[in-house]
């Protein structure tokens, strides 16, 4: 089996106008579009098309190097190397940029804004692949040379193997029809595809979901979205939703509900799991209280530190966060708390008591967000304690949580962004 190296990875609109050069340095044309051939497989790029009359482009065979300041090829440009493109190629700009990607159940849901590339090397020989789409915002905006005011947004990739092959040039790009795979999808892809869909489609396609795989899309998307799914789906699936979601942001949800379908669905819920989330939605908007969450890792003082790793190994996954562990007496007196380096770190037969910090930093849950804040700036704390009467674990409140609060919304960035992608495309 050949090694297969990767010499680069760009998009498609980081390269699309960029100069190609010759062996010699001499400027031969810009890259217009890309070739590819595409049957059941990946697609591979088979010639660049390098200038806009010319009906034939560059075999990728001749070129030799590929980066974001243009192309270099291996030798002269030779017009009778130049070829066609064939019957079964089809351009990538003209063909594939733009495209609808549909779903599952034949609804448009998002389009192409962007194809990631990657420029591989064999033992052999040197090739391009696409790898992927994007059909986030900053993907168009990179088009558009605005990707700067998304820097901290991810792009949203859907990856060439969810993607089925397309039977014709004019034809819609599908996601594949196995449901296992869709469940593949980073849970923020399969948000974008879901937002993008109207409230009956969206209903459906959760439905198509199991619930662990829609809960960690459902967290993904904006309220206004969980409150119409929330509001549209069968109330026993609602529920089943809300019960996998962190008791926090249920608390938050159901509290944009009416009083009457909030309720509903915590009646539906575990007793235990609606317990917690009425306690949660008990707490003022602007307290630490209504910050919190109850899940979190407490250990008893008396364990060794190999004792907390293993139990930390069964815990973790139902955590909010496990950086800080939290050292609990039986009646949730907190007595002190470690930290994951702490205990890694530690000797294995060490008892948690007798390395733990007895100063824990904490709030109450009535103290107002500018207190909580405070605290996290202070002691540049990844989260911090909730006690009650009696120094009580009640819960903790983790960093992201209070930087939602700190940071204004990003929509106005948002906002400013398509005002100028509608006009750099001649809508606005």
């Amino acid at each position: 089996m050949e090694k297969v190296r990767i010499l680069g990875e760009f998009f498609f609109s980081q390269i699309q106008g960029k100069p190609i050069y010759d062996h010699e340095g001499r400027l031969v044309g810009r890259l217009r579009d890309l070739a590819i051939h595409w049957e059941r497989e990946t697609p591979k790029v088979t010639g660049i098309k390098y200038a806009k009359r010319v009906q034939k482009h560059i075999p990728v065979e001749q070129v030799d190097q590929i980066t974001l300041g243009g192309l270099r090829l291996k030798g002269k440009l030779q017009e009778e190397e130049l070829i066609p493109l064939q019957a079964d190629e089809i351009y990538m700009g003209k063909w594939l940029m733009d495209k609808q990607i549909i779903d599952l159940k034949g609804t448009k849901v998002v389009r192409v804004n962007d194809i990631k590339l990657f420029w591989l090397q064999t033992e052999g020989r040197r090739y391009m692949v696409p790898a992927a789409v994007d059909i986030g915002l900053r993907g168009l905006a990179r088009r558009l040379g605005l990707e700067f005011l998304f820097k901290r947004k991810e792009n949203h990739l859907v990856w060439w193997q969810f993607i089925q092959h397309m039977e014709e040039k004019t034809a819609n790009l599908q996601l594949m029809r196995e449901r296992h795979q869709l469940d593949q999808l980073h849970p923020a892809d399969l948000a974008d595809l879901i937002e993008d869909l109207d409230y009956k489609k969206r209903t459906d396609f959760i439905e198509e979901l199991d619930v662990e795989t829609a809960a960690e899309a459902f967290a993904e998307m904006d309220v206004d979205t969980q409150i119409e799914i929330i509001e549209h789906l069968d109330s026993r699936q609602a529920s089943d939703l809300l019960e996998e979601m962190p008791p926090d942001e249920a608390a938050d949800l159901l509290g944009e509900l009416p009083e009457e379908k909030a309720a509903e669905l915590l009646k539906l819920m575990e007793p235990e799991e609606a317990q917690e989330v009425r306690e949660l939605m008990d707490y003022d908007e602007d307290t630490a209280g209504a910050l919190m969450t109850t899940e979190y890792l407490a250990l008893a003082p008396t364990i060794t530190a190999e004792e907390a790793i293993t139990q930390l190994r069964k815990l973790a996954s139902e955590a909010e966060t496990i950086y800080y562990l939290y050292i609990l007496e039986e009646d949730e007196t907190i007595k002190g708390v470690i930290s994951l380096r702490e205990l890694l770190i530690a000797k294995p037969n060490a008892k948690l008591q007798d390395f733990m910090q007895t100063r824990v930093i904490h709030v109450h849950p009535l103290d107002d967000h500018e207190k909580v804040a405070e605290l996290f700036n202070k002691y540049s704390l990844l989260a911090i304690p909730v006690l009650g009467e009696e120094e009580k674990m009640l819960g903790i409140i983790t960093v992201d949580d209070v930087l939602e609060i700190l940071i204004p919304d990003r929509s106005s960035l948002e906002t400013f962004a398509n005002f100028f992608v509608s006009k750099r495309s001649g809508r606005g």
